[in-house]
């Protein structure tokens, strides 16, 4: 082996990583890769986190795609930290792996601080409708 060549990581420092990848603060202060490879795409996630931020709820037409979008994350994080937990990678490969993974933690955050109306937000919503209803038929009967 030359020098030029990276050394595997230990299993110490693979299980230092795993530990801090896995920690429930672990996206606390931490810094956000700007971009991510999803499915072979590049995605900004900086701008998605920031973006997301911005949603009050989400919209039922929109909710299969922000599901989607979800899963998709979900899966690659997943790759992620198998290949953390698996695969021999440099010291550098593996904080990527890591970062990246705490970076899909923060927007997966992001996703589910997004509100989705729930049967009580649409419950509100109909006893509203019904309401305008009543009084429109009120006014028709004046």
């Amino acid at each position: 082996m030359s020098d030029s060549e990276p050394t595997v990581i230990d299993d110490d420092a693979r299980e230092a990583l795993l530990d801090r990848v896995n920690s429930p603060s672990a996206t606390v202060g931490a810094s956000v890769p700007d971009e991510v490879d999803v499915h072979g795409e590049a995605v900004d996630l900086s701008a998605f986190i920031v973006e997301s931020r911005k949603v009050d709820a989400v919209p039922p037409a929109l909710d299969r795609k922000v599901s989607a979008a979800r899963e998709s994350l979900e899966t690659e994080r997943e790759r992620r930290v198998e290949r953390l937990e698996t695969e021999p990678v440099d010291r550098e490969t593996a904080e990527t792996l890591a970062e990246e993974a705490i970076g899909i933690d923060r927007a997966l955050n992001a996703l589910e601080g997004i509100r989705r109306p729930g049967f009580a937000d649409e419950h509100h919503a109909d006893a509203l409708a019904g309401h305008e209803r009543w009084l429109a038929f009120v006014d028709q009967v004046r």
